[in-house]
């Protein structure tokens, strides 16, 4: 071999050894050790929204499904769920106690636009991941300005064009009558709607009516938005107050064509306490498997989420799409955490959470993959619509991206 080749492959092996001590480094952030990796979630397991406590409960299952297999690179994961009664000031109290006594590697999955607006600031200022957040406002996909913080579901704005997309093709001259939570969440989707109506959106929305979180029913808004004369209702309610809705229309003998948001779609949290024959003909959009469709009874995924759910959550109802949800999500942050590697450090669980390509989880609908970047903080950008017959969603039409 000549001299300078020699050199070269001399020069090489070195750059691979120091690049393979360099995988192989522990580095380690507060949360983090040889053999555990704590993390904080904070859920609404009391409260006005406290269905979505179900999320929280899915996740501690399948956390200890991950440790009773050896955890990940032998390391247990240990989460630290924590109750704000879907109250942003209790958010931020249980923010600073995670991050500052409890010191945990980051913030999962925190639930609700209010709260995890109340401590946005706080966690990038601290400049602690505040992980695949439990909501789908759009201000999530910021990484520029908030380069700590990233959502997982598809946002709010999405949502909303495509029913406006849905009923500009079929209802062109329709009058449509909308219900939103008076927050940042309710007031997203329906942005997203009178974006998708463009110019239209003046004439076709002929009355809007609020609630607010601390109200006992949306009886009176529902009868006021009847009165309007719309034939066309856009529900965007948590589930409390979707169910409410769903059952007061029916009730009034109001038959309007009635999108319900995604967030409230859960057939047995929503729909069962509302009265399945009064939720026929619901349209809402979809991006996970319905465990309840039949179509899905042989696949592999579901297969597999059926018998997770005997094993560790026996209490939890299949009919109850927070379960897949919280599923999905706990997978998603398991790969994350497999493409860290021995580095967890605050700013590589950001790093992988920010390399998904492609990423398939078995309850994406076919078509629907998790993909991020440094610029693109939007894991999912796919939707499908949905029609409820009295049993089960039935999916229609094709994937939107």
């Amino acid at each position: 071999m000549k001299t300078g080749s020699l050199l070269q492959a001399t020069v090489l092996i070195g750059a691979i050894a120091l690049a393979t001590a360099s995988f192989a480094q522990k580095k380690y952030d507060p949360g983090a050790t040889d053999t555990e990796i704590k993390i904080g979630s904070i859920m609404p397991y009391s409260g006005p929204a406290s269905a979505y406590g179900q999320i929280g409960k899915l996740h501690m299952a399948y956390f200890q499904k991950i440790n009773d297999e050896g955890g990940i690179n032998g390391r247990k994961i240990k989460l630290l769920s924590v109750d704000d009664g879907y109250s942003p000031p209790k958010a931020v109290e249980m923010a600073r106690r995670l991050v500052e006594q409890d010191e945990v590697l980051f913030i999962f999955q925190s639930l609700g636009t209010p709260s995890n607006s109340a401590i946005h600031k706080y966690m990038n200022a601290k400049k602690v991941p505040h992980l695949f957040v439990a909501t789908g406002a759009t201000k999530w996909g910021d990484p520029k300005d908030f380069p700590w913080t990233m959502g997982w579901q598809p946002n709010y704005q999405t949502e909303g064009r495509i029913y406006a997309k849905d009923i500009l093709a079929t209802r062109p001259n329709a009058k449509i009558a909308v219900l939103y939570q008076n927050d940042d969440y309710g007031k997203d989707l329906l942005k997203g709607l009178k974006d998708g109506l463009g110019d239209k959106a003046g004439r076709l929305i002929v009355a809007e009516a609020t609630y607010e979180v601390s109200d006992p029913t949306v009886d009176s808004q529902i009868v006021s938005l009847k009165g309007s004369g719309a034939d066309v209702l856009i529900n965007i309610a948590t589930p409390k107050f979707a169910a409410l809705a769903i059952r007061k229309v029916h009730d009034i003998g109001w038959k309007p064509v009635h999108y319900l948001n995604n967030v409230s779609a859960s057939v047995g949290s929503v729909l069962v306490p509302a009265g399945l024959d009064k939720s026929v003909g619901l349209i809402t959009v979809a991006y996970q498997k319905d465990a309840l469709d039949t179509q899905w009874a042989n696949d592999p995924g579901m297969k597999e989420f059926v018998a997770f759910m005997a094993k560790y959550l026996p209490d939890g109802k299949l009919s109850d799409a927070l379960n897949a949800y919280g599923y999905s999500v706990a997978q998603t942050l398991v790969q994350v955490f497999k493409q860290c590697g021995n580095d967890l450090t605050r700013a590589n669980i950001m790093r992988q959470a920010a390399s998904l390509k492609d990423f398939q989880l078995p309850l994406l609908l076919p078509g629907i993959k998790i993909n991020t970047s440094p610029t693109d903080f939007y894991p999912i950008e796919s939707l499908q619509l949905q029609r409820f017959d009295g049993k089960q969603w039935v999916l229609f039409g094709k994937v939107i991206e």
